[in-house]
């Protein structure tokens, strides 16, 4: 048995389930300072902090373990798997600082093999994170376009300084910035307005590159977890939002987790303990009872002057009841919150041999890899989604964890994790579990025409579509950020930690900054609270 460096068993070693520690009819007696509604990874950092401020901190979470969306589970015997996060890149470097992560045993591997993407012609292009290689790679495939590609990526660094700055000045940390105040930071640069407030990924895309497969490299780096159409406007802030970070010191940087996504998580329930926080899993709460505390599923009331609530706003509805500020209610209904997503996990013989690179062990299983869709097909999958139907072809992007570590999965076999869009939330004939092996053949044809015997490698697949997510990880609509992050919905205009309902915070993905493995959301939602 391992233990954290204060002391404590080690959240990993019961793979994120965590009784109380002292019978609930003593938890119920005491009176906390704070409980936070569940237990991922903006919860529990929530509760670090709390904790760490010298309040009493109790965190229930209602399923069997910690982590969300970013958590570990075993779906078949030997593969230890996070069934929805998949990559570190957001992650807040003064999160990782101040909680000492690092010391905690969180470890990464840079994925500087960037972003691979064969084509049905038989071309390819690697966009490697090391600008000489990747320009080599872009000038092979379209010479013309190496000059926008420099553009491209020097309008990004002026945005991800501006905005987010190494220290304090990052707009990240602290209340969301007012439109006024990111327009004053951007001062007259017109390319870098047009790309965080107005661009679709589309009309990014064309006016940087003119050969057709550069343009569709990127097309879905605009809409990963967006309801929306690359030809959307808004868009392009996506992509920029997942390339603002600077992970390990480095611009964009991405990387993989070692022991998987969900070390993030169980990591800051060790600091979190440690700090004096108490977890428990399997303890449902029932209802948000404003300036009070919360009642349980089993009608014990759990009494604390602040309630800081992890659930997504839609369920933090639910559970306030008519305790809800009407107004607060409408701005949290305004927000759309229906999710496109399907999520993969994939046990194979061997990593995929792709036809325009061929080999099971080449660099592009060290990065990410994109099976792109022409700007029509992205539109037709997107209106077919929101029709109920499920489109022909799927975008999908891979990431071959294996390749990196090998201690996620047996020896000998592979890991390959599917993120995909589009796929409807609820089917207009059928629903999820009549139409998931559709799901499943849609995901791997769409993966398969750029392979050489894909079928014959695959061992098993789990496939988890918005409904699954919603049930499974308990976010509302299986929307993966709490709600869409275009620019509508971001900064001022994302929901503030602080409720009009008195004593009740929210610390998850609807606030700012928004979705991915941030953590930073929980840190503000700490702050709020001790009026930092």
């Amino acid at each position: 048995m391992t233990t954290t460096p204060g002391g404590r068993r080690r959240t990993l070693e019961t793979l994120g389930r965590m009784d109380l520690e002292t019978p609930l009819i003593e938890v119920a007696r005491r009176r906390w300072d704070v409980v936070v509604v569940g237990a991922g990874h903006n919860g529990l950092t929530a509760a670090a902090y709390l904790a760490r401020a010298g309040k009493s901190v109790l965190v229930l979470e209602s399923r069997d373990r910690v982590g969300g969306a970013c958590t570990i589970e075993e779906p078949w015997p030997g593969f230890r798997l996070s069934p929805c996060a998949y990559l570190l890149g957001l992650l807040h470097p003064r999160v990782i600082e101040e909680l000492r992560l690092v010391e905690y045993g969180l470890r990464w591997t840079p994925a500087t093999a960037g972003l691979f993407v064969p084509f049905e012609d038989g071309s390819s292009v690697q966009l490697w994170d090391d600008d000489a290689r990747c320009e080599e790679e872009i000038h092979r495939l379209s010479p013309r376009d190496v000059e926008g590609w420099r553009d491209f990526c020097a309008v990004k660094a002026r945005l991800r300084d501006a905005l987010r700055p190494e220290g304090d000045g990052d707009v990240w940390l602290g209340k969301a910035p007012t439109i006024d105040e990111i327009e004053e930071r951007l001062g007259g640069d017109h390319e870098a307005r047009h790309l965080l407030f107005e661009w679709s990924m589309v009309e990014c895309v064309e006016n940087y590159f003119q050969d057709d497969r550069m343009q569709m490299a990127y097309l879905g780096q605009g809409v990963i977890g967006t309801n929306a159409s690359p030809h959307d406007r808004g868009t392009a802030s996506i992509h920029f939002h997942h390339q603002s970070g600077r992970l390990g010191g480095v611009p964009g940087q991405w990387g993989y987790v070692h022991g998987g996504m969900g070390m993030v998580s169980f990591l800051l329930c060790d600091v979190a303990r440690d700090l004096g926080a108490m977890v428990a899993t399997g303890a449902k709460v029932a209802r948000i009872l404003p300036g009070e505390g919360v009642e349980l599923e089993g009608g014990e009331r759990i009494r604390a002057a602040t309630v800081v609530c992890n659930a997504d706003p839609r369920a933090a509805l639910r559970l306030l009841g008519d305790a809800a500020d009407s107004g607060w209610r409408a701005k949290v209904e305004s927000v759309p919150q229906v999710g496109c997503t399907l999520k993969m996990n994939v046990a194979l013989k061997e990593l995929p041999n792709f036809k325009a690179r061929p080999g099971t062990r080449r660099d592009h299983h060290l990065g990410q890899v994109n099976t792109p869709l022409t700007k029509a097909e992205w539109n037709d999958g997107y209106r077919a989604a929101r029709r109920g139907e499920l489109p022909g072809r799927l975008w999908t992007e891979l990431y071959f964890h294996t390749a990196l570590d090998p201690t996620i999965a047996p020896d000998g076999v592979h890991s390959m994790s599917v993120f995909a869009q589009y796929v409807p939330y609820a089917f207009a004939e059928g629903d999820w579990d009549s139409r998931r092996e559709d799901v499943k053949r849609a995901a791997l044809d769409s993966i398969g025409r750029f392979c050489n015997g894909l079928d014959a490698s695959i061992l098993n697949v789990q496939a988890l579509g918005p409904p699954d997510v919603e049930e499974r990880v308990g976010l509302t609509g299986g929307h993966i950020f709490q709600g869409e992050c275009l620019p509508a919905y971001m900064w001022e205009r994302r929901l503030s930690p602080r409720t009009p309902m008195p004593g009740v915070f929210l610390c998850g993905a609807a606030t700012h900054p928004g979705g991915s493995v941030i953590a930073v959301n929980g840190r503000n939602a700490a702050m709020e609270v001790l009026g930092a």
